[in-house]
């Protein structure tokens, strides 16, 4: 009985130390894997801020000016100016649709009979 008890101890110790072995080399993978994607996430992190100094450097208003200046024969873009902008009271809004009946509704125009069934 005892050598059965200890054959059974020693399978479960190896098949625990299998199971171990199994989630260590999981677990390391895992690990590298999640280093690759922190390492993306900060090469992408630099190339939004580079994406983002050049949107700055295109966006200057003095090159916006005289590309529109170049331009303006095809374009005909003026110069911003304060009265272009009017008030928002000066908006006309559209009224919303009034929705058509679409199904006629029969309408009954037989009496009322008083009495009892009518509750």
């Amino acid at each position: 009985m005892r050598t059965v008890f200890y054959l059974m101890a020693a399978l479960a110790v190896m098949g625990l130390a299998f199971w171990s072995y199994q989630e260590n080399y999981k677990t390391r993978d895992a690990l590298g894997e999640v280093r690759s994607l922190h390492a993306q996430i900060g090469a992408n992190h630099e190339r939004l801020r580079m994406l983002r100094a050049e949107w700055a450097y295109l966006n200057r208003p003095d090159r916006l000016s005289d590309l529109a200046e170049l331009n303006f024969d095809r374009l005909g873009l003026l110069p911003l100016m304060p009265d272009a902008f009017g008030r928002v009271d000066q908006i006309i809004y559209p009224l919303p649709d009034i929705l058509p009946i679409i199904i006629p509704i029969e309408v009954n125009s037989a009496p009322v009979a008083r009495g009892e069934d009518a509750l």
